[in-house]
């Protein structure tokens, strides 16, 4: 392999990498656009057919399961009385083979009141990946309130391997 080959290779391998975390960052960032518009289809269309969405409040598998939930009148409930999913940028990690990945970013929901707009809560989340004939699909999504729990800090440093969380002493 000449050195001019080896160079576009390694050029294509970069292009595809951003491709693929631009991919994977546009999917991520539909959700709350989606979600908060009761586009069932199209949210549970963001997950493969057996994909699991696992929040604090619910976990659900496959598709059906995540149409159903935008579809609920708990949902509509939200969506009816002002709603706002804002999906943070997440950081993307595309796996050496090419064809998995994982994210991890925040969400808040914010929520129309009879005082104006208010924070119902701010969520770590983990989103795991494939790639599909078609492309980027969600596996996997682990949302976790951050209310001072040891679950959520734990989902977000296992995203960056070798991290080391500190741990202030627990009172009492």
């Amino acid at each position: 392999m000449t050195d001019l080959e080896t160079r576009v290779n390694a050029l294509e391998e970069r292009l595809r990498l951003l491709e693929d975390e631009r991919a994977i960052t546009r999917l991520i960032l539909s959700y709350g656009p989606l979600v908060d518009s009761g586009c069932a289809g199209d949210v549970a269309a963001l997950w493969d057919e057996d994909g699991v969405y696992d929040v604090d409040e619910i976990l659900m598998s496959g598709r059906a399961e995540i149409d159903a939930m935008v579809r609920s009148a708990g949902h509509q409930g939200w969506i009816g009385g002002g709603c706002a999913h804002f999906v943070g940028p997440p950081h993307v990690t595309v796996a050496a083979s090419g064809d998995e990945a994982t994210a991890l970013g925040y969400t808040l929901m914010i929520i129309n009141g009879p005082d104006g707009f208010a924070l119902r809560r701010a969520t770590a989340n983990r989103w795991r990946l494939r790639r599909t004939p078609s492309g980027w699909s969600v596996t996997n999504r682990t949302s976790r309130v951050l209310d001072g729990r040891d679950e959520s800090p734990e989902l977000l440093a296992a995203h960056f391997p070798g991290a080391v969380r500190h741990r202030p002493p627990r009172a009492g």
